[in-house]
């Protein structure tokens, strides 16, 4: 691999790291009774799928053997950025998007 890729390669696999620390760090400081009132899985089950994606991505590379690991631990917490989370804020404000 050239070097101009490497860096590429590690500047995703970090990235990937980054937004599950920051989705794992939103999803502890959600109320609990705030995921059955968005209708999503519980907490504890949130606090589990973003903090094993956070360490999953950790663990293996973007580039390599566990990439398709890397790739499903990325999905799971983009899951949680893009779906859960605008829930939750959404139900802890009270009001609805129309």
């Amino acid at each position: 691999m050239p070097p101009f890729a490497y860096y590429i390669v590690m500047v995703i696999d970090w990235a990937g790291v980054l937004v599950g620390l920051v989705a794992f760090a939103h999803a502890v400081t959600q109320r609990s009774d705030a995921y059955t009132a968005a209708d999503r899985l519980t907490k504890p089950a949130w606090l589990a799928i973003t903090g094993g994606s956070t360490a999953a991505m950790l663990l293996f590379q973007f580039y390599g053997a566990g990439m398709i690991f890397w790739l499903a631990a990325l999905v799971a917490t983009l899951v949680y950025v893009v779906d859960v989370r605008p829930k939750l804020i959404e139900v802890q404000r009270g009001g609805s998007s129309w």
